[in-house]
């Protein structure tokens, strides 16, 4: 993987932790000389980037590695992250769900996952599954990265 993809690090203010965080995620070389990358991971704590969205790194000194500097362009995908409340309740019947409706999702431990939601998929299917859950006091969940399209697909209906 390190030929093509090189591990990239972000670091933001996480609403969902309260501080600033380090994520390092996996990024596809565009050009290298350029700084410019594609990003191949699902994000768990919300900088504005989605899976496939193409940005600028450089190596930072002090970090010892590339670090994300800014996002270029916009893929159309979006990012939710999902915690579940409910104790006991397995995580895998959402992610199951939303697997069904073509969104990948990453867990990071038993009670929170982040959800990609590709740029074809109608995001209100998301929604209404994620409300529905949400109503139940299952789970919660954000949106921190919400392409257009997807918040257009909510204006439709």
């Amino acid at each position: 993987m390190s030929e093509t993809h090189k591990k990239i690090l972000f670091k933001y203010y996480s609403d969902y932790l309260d501080e600033v965080v380090s994520e390092t995620m996996w990024a596809e070389i565009i050009d290298l000389e350029k700084g410019l990358f594609k990003l191949d991971n699902i994000p768990f704590f919300g900088p504005l980037i989605a899976t496939d969205d193409i940005f600028y790194a450089e190596f930072d000194e002090t970090e010892e590695r590339f670090m994300h500097r800014k996002t270029i362009q916009n893929s159309g995908n979006s990012i939710v992250q999902i915690a579940i409340l409910e104790k006991g309740f397995d995580k895998e019947i959402i992610r199951e769900k939303l697997k069904a409706i073509n969104c990948l999702s990453e867990g990071l431990n038993e009670t929170f996952f982040a959800a990609e939601i590709a740029k074809d998929v109608d995001y209100t299917l998301v929604r209404s599954l994620l409300t529905d859950y949400e109503s139940k006091e299952i789970i919660e969940y954000a949106e921190p990265c919400l392409s257009e399209k997807h918040r257009a697909d909510l204006l439709k209906n």
